[in-house]
């Protein structure tokens, strides 16, 4: 299993997005023109790639804080995203959710989430969903190490399992919860290591390398696309910014940061591809130019986009049910 050169590139691509991206949004925050709080994920984007390559278009996707590359991997539109970040009338939720709490359902986007693993009780409602209409979709729900240490998490791994639902949960474990340290916080030598106490497949892979994270949820996909039910993957990755945005990080030390640029994703993958001679100096340079036009397009539209209105702030509370009329 190994996938093929359009798809090599596209993950190229996929991470050179997430990553432009964020980088100019931490200056767009840096220089005041985001409101709100900003959590990047500089350094994990094989994760949010690799996962999302491996889904069709009409799966879905949960997500967690810290969660712009999961929505541009999974296909959301730059412009929608940008503006959202600037709180305009035409983001992805009309300028209500922001940073911490996107959603777009166009790409089966389900929503960030502020809540430390609300995802992994979430997606057993959408896999029930699946399972009771038989569209043989999957669900993946992503969360953080910090997040397998709470409640939500094993109640969502267990209904899954009871059930037998498609949902694969996918722990992004970047050594730290805020400030606390995975290795201080959780018991069993790791994450995955908890799936066998619910029956299910849990399996730890590097979180730097694009094509080990696509193939780890690939096959966790095609087992619950067979109606297998659940499986846990925790990637191990390094976030090379802070928690948020103005963190100090004086819990860690330099050395962590350098060790994730060491093993950068990005640069992992341009060697591979160089290597295989499917990429060269020229073709990068123009997949940059292309994703930078992109990104400076998203600023552009974002920046002359207009505020919500204030009348419009009840709008969006409340779903209306044919039974009420």
């Amino acid at each position: 299993m190994a996938p093929g050169p359009d798809l090599l590139l596209q993950m190229y691509a996929g991470m050179l997005r997430v990553r432009l991206f964020e980088e100019r949004v931490r200056e767009l925050f840096a220089n005041g023109r985001l409101p709100g709080f900003l959590h990047t994920s500089i350094g994990q984007e094989a994760c949010a790639v690799g996962a999302c390559a491996a889904l069709r278009a009409d799966d879905y996707v949960l997500s967690t804080h810290r969660g712009h590359g999961h929505l541009i991997a999974k296909g959301g539109a730059l412009r929608g995203l940008m503006a959202e970040l600037y709180g305009k009338a035409n983001g992805v939720c009309h300028g209500k959710g922001g940073s911490m709490h996107l959603a777009d359902a166009s790409v089966n986007y389900l929503g960030a989430n502020g809540v430390l693993a609300a995802g992994c009780v979430l997606a057993p409602g959408v896999g029930l969903s699946i399972k009771r209409r038989g569209s043989a979709q999957v669900v993946v729900t992503f969360f953080g190490d910090g997040a397998a240490n709470r409640g939500p998490f094993h109640e969502g791994v267990n209904l899954a399992a009871v059930w037998t639902l498609p949902v694969v949960f996918f722990c992004e474990n970047n050594r730290w919860a805020s400030s606390t340290a995975s290795s201080l916080s959780a018991a069993g030598g790791s994450i995955a290591a908890r799936a066998a106490g619910y029956g299910i497949p849990g399996e730890t892979v590097d979180g730097n390398d694009v094509l080990a994270v696509w193939e780890a949820t690939t096959r966790a996909v095609l087992r619950a696309r067979r109606g297998e039910g659940p499986s846990l993957i925790e990637a191990r990755t390094i976030r090379w910014v802070g928690h948020f945005e103005g963190d100090a990080q004086a819990y860690r030390t330099k050395a962590e940061v350098e060790e994730g640029r060491r093993t950068d994703p990005l640069a992992r993958l341009g060697r591979l591809l160089e290597a295989r001679q499917l990429l060269d100096a020229a073709h990068a340079g123009r997949i940059r130019a292309g994703v930078v036009a992109e990104i400076d397009d998203a600023v552009a539209h974002a920046e002359t986009s207009p505020l919500p209105a204030p009348q419009d702030a009840l709008a969006d509370l409340f779903a209306s049910y044919p039974w009420s009329r």
